[in-house]
């Protein structure tokens, strides 16, 4: 299980939501295994005055916070940040200058999915990699 908020200006997200949410999902496909149809993305469009930043990003500045069952490897975190940068980069959306992202991972029996705590939960993936 993994969902995702991505923070950005309103004028970029608006633009480019569908593109950025398509590279996410492959990056999480590819690093964690999750199945295609566990898309859970969240934008937070964000008007100037509420977005304050460095001046050494551009207005494409985006923060990504994936938040996630506890059980996978240093490495394949590691995997998926490199697989993130490396997407939006190549694919015009976000240079690594502009994109900022954080893993937060919380145990399974903190999580309530489909009326059951997670950890009762049998999953079509797996977790632990």
């Amino acid at each position: 299980m993994a969902q995702i908020k991505i923070y950005g200006s309103a004028n970029f997200l608006r633009t480019h939501r569908v593109a950025l949410s398509d590279a996410i999902h492959a990056c999480v496909m590819e690093a964690l295994g999750l199945p295609a149809d566990k898309r859970f993305h969240r934008f937070l469009s964000l008007d100037a005055a509420d977005f304050i930043h460095p001046a050494d990003r551009s207005e494409r500045y985006t923060i990504i916070e994936i938040s996630m069952f506890e059980g996978r490897s240093v490495e394949t975190k590691k995997q998926l940040i490199r697989a993130l940068f490396a997407r939006l980069d190549q694919q015009g959306l976000v240079s690594p200058q502009d994109l900022e992202i954080t893993i937060i991972e919380t145990p399974r029996h903190n999580w309530g999915i489909r009326g059951l705590p997670a950890d009762e939960l049998t999953l079509n993936y797996k977790v632990e990699k």
